[in-house]
């Protein structure tokens, strides 16, 4: 049995985060100087009492209207999320019954980041394989902006909040993108270089101050945190062989793959992944410049996006790969039938 990507829809937040506005709370950064670095341009951030569950009823709430799937059809409800409303219950739990789902599914949290969409439609597709469902709504749906300390500057400049609604099912239609065969890769000896330390059950009572180092901000134990260069190595080192690894798997070379749809991570970062496996930029897809880094939303947003403006063929492939936070990587390819 096969399994298919079939219809993605995402939502945005109206708040917009500009590189202006940055630039205004930390004038040594300016606008040039972040587009240069990062490639973004604008992120949308997510209000105040907005969270999660809200930006995934919403990324549904479009999902439903722009297609013509069934809620009753649904019968599997795959979650991404790092920033979950509750520490308990899932909030997949508490997504069925907000979007009207049927009580006799399946409803579950990933706990997964950038790597996220590609971890989801693997399950997605295992339950479908296995005979466990026919269509499964995967949405990816993140608000690390509430994890960012307002005076960290590196990472205002790179992530946004999204959700997205994906439809992975066993009937070939809407996109009809058949998902092929996958790789995934974790090291978690590297945990620390992207993280919010506090919040969990090892640290759960400590309160986390700001440090300064030479007068600029360095990280808080409460927030997120990144080791921009750690994260950097790691990528450089392992997208690569993830690459290659994926065209072995799937029985591919790299001149057979028709668009290359990567995380989101930042301009800087994808230009050199690019350029170390000789990716025609006509192949490579960047669409983070006016929505920055979504995390777990950042590639059907952009496939999403692609599909909107690209008539494809049948016969072709596009590579699909994520990485980042865990330290996690995984990659597939989809088929266009």
């Amino acid at each position: 049995m096969n399994a298919y990507l079939n219809n993605i829809s995402f939502y945005l937040p109206e708040n917009t985060l500009s590189n202006a506005d940055i630039e205004r709370d930390h004038p040594e950064w300016s606008i040039e100087k972040i587009a240069a670095k990062t490639g973004i341009s604008n992120r949308h951030i997510a209000k105040q009492d907005e969270f999660s569950s809200d930006m995934a009823v919403s990324a549904a709430t479009i999902f439903f209207n722009e297609t013509d799937v069934d809620k009753e059809d649904i019968d599997y409800l795959i979650l991404c999320t790092q920033s979950p409303d509750y520490f308990l219950p899932t909030t997949a739990c508490i997504l069925q019954d907000r979007l009207g789902l049927n009580k006799s599914i399946g409803s579950i949290d990933v706990n997964q980041g950038c790597s996220g969409f590609i971890y989801s439609i693997g399950l997605a597709k295992g339950l479908i394989v296995s005979g466990q469902a026919k269509k499964v709504l995967v949405i990816t749906s993140e608000t690390y902006s509430k994890f960012i300390n307002k005076n960290d500057k590196s990472n205002k400049t790179l992530f946004g909040d999204a959700a997205a609604v994906s439809l992975v099912s066993n009937e070939c239609s809407g996109f009809k993108a058949k998902i092929e065969d996958f790789v995934y890769g974790t090291d978690g000896s590297g945990y620390e270089s992207l993280i919010v330390k506090n919040g969990g059950s090892r640290f759960k009572l400590e309160s986390g101050e700001d440090i300064i180092d030479e007068g600029n901000f360095q990280k808080n134990n409460d927030n997120l945190y990144m080791d921009g260069r750690a994260v950097f190595q790691f990528t450089n080192l392992v997208v690569p062989e993830l690459v290659k690894s994926s065209l072995i798997k799937n029985s591919l070379s790299i001149d057979a793959i028709d668009k290359f749809v990567f995380h989101q991570a930042n301009k800087f970062m994808l230009d050199k992944i690019r350029a170390k496996l000789k990716i025609p930029q006509e192949k490579f897809i960047f669409n983070s410049e006016n929505i920055g880094n979504t995390v777990s939303s950042t590639i059907p947003i952009s496939l999403r996006n692609l599909f909107d403006v690209e008539e494809f063929e049948s016969g072709q492939k596009l590579m699909i790969a994520g990485f980042g936070v865990g330290l996690s990587y995984g990659a597939t390819v989809l088929t266009i039938n």
